[in-house]
């Protein structure tokens, strides 16, 4: 309990002296850990329960209420500044902001190498719990909460939008629109049924943490089915391309480019021998050890960056209202 509080702690002061004086509001509420897509649709009423807390900000000299929402879901490597960086700009806007932390509720500093402590799934469920919990507070317009994240967090906003899922946590709750900032795109779809709301993947060319030509096709397959999403590839640009700083080489990363998987229609990933569902941390790493390399490069592209902080913005006053 003490390691949770402390980050807390630690992570509410930089926000406080990189950003605002706003320290915001500790927002607690219960989610559980599944592991996985399948543990969410079979068996998440057998989930035991976790405490999850995310911050709430909001925009300043405005009346707080009735407000739309970004809700930010972070990477592998925790949260980080130009995360920060995007929602200070949605409250220049005029919206609420809410950090989910999935990885400090769960006193997990990174997932970089391993992919197991905290999941996809764990984060689109606290998300969607965060979501429930937020929709009696009368500063927040629970039908106008849109969600961005990066890299896993991209995942878990791209797969929030998978009706399997959202049936399964909660019918009545979707969010309005999905920002995905180089999301992993390595699965093949047994069942493409999405939420209407407007889906879109930002990712580099050059990323060889996950790969812009399986994103591409993911988003070919999925509008052929008629689902509302989109993508943009920045040329020249690698993992990260709108943080600032260097390339460099992470080495304990996954390289998933070679990395391809079947999804069931009950969220199990199947490993490419033998058709294994990927349903346990051991499974998983051992999928992953098959088919992917380590040493991604990461690293910012000043254009990129540029470009894809007016895209984020042009895209939530395109579909979150302000009234």
């Amino acid at each position: 309990m003490l390691n949770k509080f402390m980050y807390k702690f630690l992570f509410l002061i930089l926000v406080s002296h990189v950003f605002s004086d706003d320290q915001g509001e500790i927002i607690e509420f219960m989610s559980s850990s599944p592991f996985s897509f399948y543990h969410i649709i079979t068996n998440l009423e057998n989930e035991i329960d976790q405490e999850v807390y995310g911050t709430l900000r909001f925009p300043d000299n405005l009346n707080q209420d009735n407000l739309p929402m970004v809700l930010g879901i972070n990477g592998s490597k925790n949260w980080a500044s130009h995360h920060l960086e995007y929602l200070a700009m949605f409250r220049e806007m005029g919206y609420a902001t809410f950090e989910l932390h999935s990885f400090n509720s769960r006193n997990v500093e990174s997932t970089v190498g391993s992919q197991t402590q905290v999941t996809t799934a764990m984060m689109i469920l606290d998300a969607y719990r965060a979501l429930e919990k937020l929709r009696y507070d009368p500063r927040i317009n629970a039908d106008n909460v849109a969600m961005i994240g990066w890299s896993l967090g991209g995942g878990a906003v791209l797969f929030s939008a998978w009706k399997p899922i959202m049936d399964a946590i909660s019918p009545s709750l979707r969010f309005k629109a999905h920002l995905a900032f180089y999301p992993p795109c390595l699965v093949d779809l047994d069942l493409v049924s999405f939420s209407s709301s407007p889906i879109h993947i930002l990712i580099g060319e050059l990323d060889n943490w996950v790969s812009s030509e399986a994103c591409e096709d993911l988003v070919y397959k999925l509008n052929e089915e008629g689902v509302d999403i989109n993508i943009d590839i920045y040329e020249g640009s690698h993992h990260g391309f709108d943080r600032e700083g260097p390339l460099y080489i992470e080495k304990n990363g996954y390289k998933t480019g070679e990395c391809q998987f079947n999804m069931r229609s009950d969220g199990a990933l199947l490993m490419n021998f033998f058709n294994i569902p990927m349903t346990t941390p051991l499974r998983q790493k051992i999928a992953l050890a098959m088919c992917a390399k380590r040493g991604p490069t990461i690293g910012g592209n000043p254009k990129a960056r540029e470009n894809s902080f007016k895209f984020a913005k042009n895209f939530m006053e395109k579909h979150l209202i302000i009234r």
